[in-house]
């Protein structure tokens, strides 16, 4: 391998990409929907990009803890990780989105731990099954993590805007 990348910094990035696209989409949606600016209230975008930063400095971080715990699922059967994966990746979007939600006057930690969830739980097993096929030893190629992580994650992005895939 030329440019190898542990389990537990890809799921660190993924986790990054994650806390970063998928918000970032949701907040521009929003922005663009109801023209904050116009009424004076430019400081909400500002608020919505603090918290997307909180979210994938969450993401990165709570990423390499669930890069661990993908690295024990992945000796199991397919049947078995592919079963216990979106709990993982549900309790990760749920942390991750809550962070960053929090800032929200509170209650948007409810609101960024739903659709967080609802994000991981999805993201979390397609990442997986593709680092499992294409992993050696307990690394991947930098050159087929990129495609496969920006993939998943602008897709999903995609789908947050709205845009026809």
């Amino acid at each position: 391998m030329v440019n190898p990348i542990s389990a537990e910094k890809a799921f660190g990035y993924f986790g990054a990409l994650l806390g970063t696209f998928p918000p970032a989409s949701f907040f521009g949606r929003f922005l663009f929907e109801t023209d904050p600016f116009s009424r004076g209230d430019g400081w909400i975008a500002i608020l919505l990009l603090f918290v997307t930063i909180v979210t994938a400095i969450t993401g990165y971080f709570s990423g390499k803890l669930v890069g661990k715990v993908v690295s024990s699922l992945e000796k199991y059967t397919w049947w078995v990780m592919m079963f216990l994966l979106p709990f993982v990746g549900l309790l990760w979007g749920m942390i991750a989105g809550a962070v960053g939600g929090f800032f929200i006057f509170i209650i948007g930690a409810v609101f960024g731990a739903a659709i967080g969830g609802a994000v991981g739980a999805i993201a979390l097993p397609v990442f997986a099954a593709f680092h499992k096929i294409l992993k050696r030893g307990d690394q991947i190629e930098q050159n087929e993590f990129l495609p496969i992580a920006l993939g998943i994650t602008l897709t999903i992005s995609a789908l947050i805007l709205g845009l026809p895939l």
